[in-house]
């Protein structure tokens, strides 16, 4: 089994009021997704709004996912900068802090071509003893990351595995072929959290989705439900799930950070998983009557009552 296999979730990061961490939710998110079953944990994700923290507050956060993990499952962080540089003093930390596996985008800032950001990923593995994700995000880095590319870096044995969070199914669809081809060096996992059932059926080893943070043993059933082949359940909780998702579209006119992970931690407060919705600045949580409207869903799909 590799690190990616199974259900991931990238965790969020509680915040309190004021808008610093609150570590105390953190260890409860973290107590409530081990005990529905997940197979690992993604700190720092997108999910996790890394892109809004400092690098201390980066630290405290792996510090406390993995201290409170303690073993059990094993954790992957993410490490988004400018340059391979900046990466790999992330990576560094990460791996200082405990961290099983690093999760890396191609750059946020720097304008590099595929040959530069196949080397980025070289250089990053070259400098921690830990596996090297690769993080296909191209809404967030503005490069897609190519099959080829990715297949070649597994073969070198750069990376493990890629958290395939693209929207491009046609391209992850040939992932999968391509790397079996290649005698599948890579553990591949979709970050397509409403179509798990049909990912799995095609060959996917794992999923990443946000909104486990909210039903993590919803998508452990599911998960458990394809590998035994009874793709009748597996469907039946994707739908299940994928009503849940609607949680997502209830806020509108809200920036892409703003509204679905606002609608993951809206939803996390109402069920008593985290002590507060609240957003890093300058985002605002959802007003009540979204949170409402929340609530109602929850309610739906049994799990608020």
């Amino acid at each position: 089994m590799s690190i990616l296999n199974g259900i991931i979730p990238p965790i969020l990061t509680p915040l309190n009021p004021d808008g610093s961490l609150d570590l105390d939710s953190l260890d409860n998110l973290i107590e409530h997704l081990i005990a529905g079953g997940v197979h690992g944990l993604f700190a720092l994700g997108s999910s996790g709004q890394v892109a809004y923290l400092t690098d201390a507050e980066r630290d405290a956060v792996t510090a406390r996912v993995v201290a409170t993990a303690a073993g059990r499952v094993p954790v992957v962080v993410g490490t988004p900068d400018m340059s391979a540089a900046r990466v790999i003093e992330q990576a560094k930390r990460a791996e200082e802090l405990g961290a099983s596996a690093v999760v890396v985008t191609a750059p946020v800032y720097s304008l590099n071509d595929a040959a530069e950001i196949a080397e980025h990923f070289r250089m990053v593995a070259a400098a921690v003893s830990i596996p090297v994700i690769a993080y296909d995000v191209p809404v967030r880095v503005h490069a897609k990351l190519p099959v080829d590319l990715l297949v070649q870096l597994g073969q070198e044995g750069v990376i493990i595995g890629v958290k395939d969070s693209s929207g491009d199914d046609v391209a992850f669809r040939r992932l999968v072929a391509a790397n079996r081809a290649a005698g599948s060096p890579l553990t591949l996992s979709t970050g397509h959290e409403v179509m798990v059932d049909g990912m799995a059926l095609l060959g996917a080893d794992g999923c990443v989705p946000g909104l486990g943070n909210v039903d993590p043993a919803g998508y452990a059933r599911l998960w458990d439900a394809a590998q035994r082949g009874d793709w009748d359940a597996a469907r039946a909780e994707q739908d299940r799930l994928a009503r849940l998702f609607e949680i997502a579209f209830v806020p509108q006119g809200r920036s892409g950070d703003a509204g679905g992970i606002g609608a993951f931690k809206a939803a996390a407060a109402s069920l008593g998983i985290i002590a507060s919705p609240a957003m890093p600045a300058p985002m605002q949580g959802l007003d009540d009557a979204d949170t409402e409207r929340v609530n109602a869903i929850l309610t739906e799909v049994g799990l608020l009552t």
